[in-house]
């Protein structure tokens, strides 16, 4: 199945007036199409390698660069379903007509997302970043990452210059000089490290591991497009266990699909901190988002303390066990 088109190609106007009608009925889902966000070389992109069955339904598969996009993207009402960390629901918490609600939770990699450095730069320790430009992307891991880095270095915001960038502008920010430090995850780590970047840190320590996801408020209270989303989640986590039990499988048919080198994807795989594995949502799983959250009220970048249960929904627990 391909990965979708890059969301920067299209509005979110032009997206919502491509909604489906809720005209299906829960027993019939052959007229449904269920919107689901994707990034590139997303493990969902590949049902068909991994042996998944085409669904019941029709599948509108979106690309996007962030899970912050996805947040606004449900928001705008035009998307079902999506994953992303555990950060971006946090900037929505509490809005007035807020869709998004967390229906699970994805156990994964951190070592994937990372303190880059130029090629021959001296820094050693992130407390020498003081005084220098630190690109991040503004609500996401990136940006969590960087607020726990200066912390623990005993820095604040004001003595980095931080500089909020797309994954895409901030590549090309980087390798252009423009940043002394940048905090990125994903396929572009790759592009940024083959043209000479270093890791400076990982994530290992600082995320929790747990990656979100989430469905729209209204495609859950619509009984047809909740059986959609409970069988895609089902599908989806046979993708995991196919991923799972062939790290170097997985990284050849991944670097078909991206064109990034197999060999990086089978670095990732040795060197990932946890297998990946779709789980219920959870007491501690919220906890541990509540945590985040609290640390982006005390650093206010968020205007007040928020309580993240009420974006928590089990509704696909029966799915999920």
């Amino acid at each position: 199945m391909a990965g979708g088109l890059s969301i920067a190609g299209l509005s979110m106007a032009g997206l919502t007036a491509c909604s489906p009608q809720k005209d299906a009925k829960s027993g019939d889902l052959s007229n449904l199409t269920l919107r689901v966000a994707t990034y590139r070389g997303n493990p969902e992109s590949f049902f068909a390698e991994a042996g998944v069955a085409d669904p019941p339904y029709k599948l509108a598969r979106t690309q996007f660069a962030g899970g912050n996009l996805i947040v606004e993207a449900i928001n705008a009402r035009a998307l079902d379903f999506g994953g992303m960390s555990e950060i971006p629901p946090i900037f929505v918490a509490g809005h007035p007509g807020n869709q998004v609600r967390i229906v699970g939770v994805l156990r994964s990699d951190v070592n994937n997302q990372v303190v880059l450095l130029p090629k021959g730069s001296p820094v050693q320790d992130f407390s020498q970043l003081k005084g220098k430009r630190v690109g991040y992307v503004k609500a996401t891991t990136s940006h969590y990452i960087l607020l726990r880095l200066l912390n623990k270095a005993g820095l604040t915001w004001a003595d980095i210059t931080p500089v909020a960038l797309s994954p895409q502008d901030g590549l090309a920010a980087f390798q252009s000089g423009a940043l002394d430090a940048w905090i990125i995850y994903g396929v572009i780590v790759y592009q940024a490290r083959e043209a000479g970047a270093r890791v400076l840190t990982t994530a290992q320590g600082i995320l929790s591991g747990n990656y979100l996801i989430t469905a729209a408020q209204d495609a859950l209270d619509d009984p047809a497009r909740l059986a959609a989303i409970g069988d895609y989640v089902s599908r989806y986590r046979k993708v995991f266990d196919w991923i799972n039990a062939d790290g170097e499988r997985w990284a050849r048919v991944r670097a078909q699909a991206t064109g990034v080198s197999q060999a990086y994807y089978e670095q990732e795989f040795r060197e990932r901190s946890t297998a990946s594995i779709l789980e219920p949502i959870s007491e501690a799983a919220i906890a541990s988002q509540q945590a985040v959250a609290d640390t982006f009220a005390a650093a206010k970048v968020i205007p007040a303390r928020v309580e993240v249960k009420s974006l928590w929904n089990d509704r696909l627990t029966p799915y999920l066990k």
